[in-house]
């Protein structure tokens, strides 16, 4: 069964960025966020990371989709997580300002990864998985700025400490690869996957 009004994506995130991105083109969607642990093992570097969680989302959305008789119209689960990586060392979501302060440190005046890893299933015999990462560059920044960027509390909720969608974007001098991946979901590359699949016919479904 392919992705349409009786049959939405179920897509297992709670990120606003993600619902976003998939309902500004038109993919009917439902929305039913997974939780699992996300902490770093020692000595994992991010791309095993990202492999692990990913799998361990994909897991759990597939288990709710079966718990729940709501969900049982998506033939299509949709996971996703995304990591901030400087010289391999991971970036999660900020802890407290201090911390965020902390990240921003590392970041500013050099470039950094942001990959983002996503999974299309219909089961867990029939899974496409695939990273996709963007190299992006901080500005050079002194100390206030980043003390007041990190005060607005914008990227409390962000891996990497910043919101590039939002007033984030002034700390970044460029950007090569896929803006998308950067908010939290490669959406071209979602959505070529779940066409290849034939999961998903000609975009967009609806007019704007």
């Amino acid at each position: 069964m392919s992705i349409g009004p009786g049959s939405p994506l179920l897509l297992a995130s709670g990120s606003p960025r993600r619902r976003e991105l998939l309902a500004q083109v038109g993919v009917p969607l439902v929305v039913a966020a997974v939780d699992v642990d996300e902490t770093v093992l020692p000595g994992e570097g991010g791309d095993a990371y990202l492999s692990r969680v990913v799998d361990l989302k994909l897991g759990a959305a597939l288990a709710a989709r079966a718990a729940r008789p709501d969900l049982a119209v998506c033939a299509v689960v949709l996971v996703a997580d995304t990591s901030v990586l400087v010289d391999d060392q991971i970036l999660g979501k900020p802890s407290s300002t201090e911390d965020a302060r902390a990240m921003l440190q590392k970041l500013a005046g050099r470039a950094h990864r942001v990959a983002t890893r996503f999974a299309v299933a219909t089961s867990e015999q029939d899974v496409h998985a695939e990273t996709v990462s963007t190299t992006v560059w901080f500005r050079e920044l002194d100390d206030e700025q980043i003390a007041r960027y990190a005060e607005t509390g914008e990227g409390i909720d962000k891996a990497g400490a910043y919101a590039i969608q939002g007033v984030g974007a002034m700390l970044v001098r460029a950007i090569e690869g896929d803006y998308p991946t950067v908010v939290g979901l490669p959406l071209a590359a979602v959505v070529t996957a779940l066409q290849r699949r034939r999961w998903l016919g000609p975009l967009p479904l609806r007019a704007s």
